[in-house]
């Protein structure tokens, strides 16, 4: 399987439980991997026949930017749905972090890994 990456989308959502976290957007930082076959993409040289990662950002800037989670989770879940929208993508590897959400550690990050179901 073959893979297209989106590395270190940083993004502004309301994101957390507690009420200093709810009244202002946190950064967030996204990496995507999305498995696919891109077999086809590099014979015919074709948009047509790959995953257009350009309209996937697109779509999960858009969700993110107008989301108001709680946790972390809910958000990667949200943005892995994005992603198997695609039909041609497999599988989908979310990881997200909320830099600065503990102190004493850069950051702390979730990440999940969605497949569509056959």
């Amino acid at each position: 399987m073959d893979r297209i990456t989106i590395k270190d989308l940083s993004l502004r959502c309301i994101i957390g439980l507690y009420p200093e976290e709810r009244d202002k957007k946190q950064d967030v930082i996204i990496n995507v991997v999305m498995d696919t076959d891109l077999s086809a993409a590099g014979k015919s040289d074709d948009l047509n026949d790959t995953v257009d990662y350009k309209t996937i950002k697109l779509s999960i800037l858009d969700f993110v930017e107008k989301s108001s989670f709680k946790l972390i989770e809910s958000l990667a879940e949200g943005v892995a749905a994005i992603c198997l929208k695609d039909a041609k993508v497999q599988s989908a590897t979310v990881t997200i972090d909320k830099p600065g959400a503990l102190r004493f550690c850069k950051s702390v990050a979730v990440e999940v890994t969605r497949s569509r179901t056959a």
